[in-house]
């Protein structure tokens, strides 16, 4: 059986208030770090979400 191609990775608001989203990317296809805007339910507002390492 074939390993899975997608990995799971967290997105981490850059405004620094610890909300996180969790998504899956295929990295042989998109091998950079994934960067989305997303809603921030604490500032209120769409934020800059970063790819970071999952624990």
């Amino acid at each position: 059986m074939a390993k899975a191609i997608k990995v799971k990775v967290k997105l981490e608001s850059t405004a620094g208030t610890g909300t996180f989203y969790l998504a899956e990317k295929n990295p042989r296809t998109h091998p950079e770090k994934l960067t989305l805007k997303k809603y921030d339910k604490k500032t209120k507002k769409h934020e800059e979400f970063v790819e970071k390492k999952m624990k």
